[in-house]
């Protein structure tokens, strides 16, 4: 539930418009996200799932839808275990 819920966001927010999202899309080659809209989707992303803002160096490396949802379920999982 919570990955559809971000390929969601994900899709809603993208430049490009796609009706649906797979994990493999990039989120600047194929969604068409820049730097400002990046940051605009973690910033909604931390509020739907009522997460603490991210750090720079846990958005390194997040290119891919996939990775999007990787990194909400491994921020998820960390704020239940605390």
């Amino acid at each position: 539930m919570t990955d559809d819920t971000v390929r969601s966001l994900v899709a809603s927010m993208a430049p490009s418009r796609p009706t649906t999202v797979t994990d493999d899309q990039r989120l600047v080659e194929d969604l068409g996200y820049d730097s400002l809209r990046l940051m605009e989707l973690t910033v909604v992303l931390e509020r739907a799932f009522s997460l603490p803002p991210f750090r720079p160096e846990q958005l390194a490396g997040v290119r891919t839808a996939g990775a999007v949802v990787t990194l909400i379920d491994n921020t998820m999982a960390k704020e239940v275990e605390q």
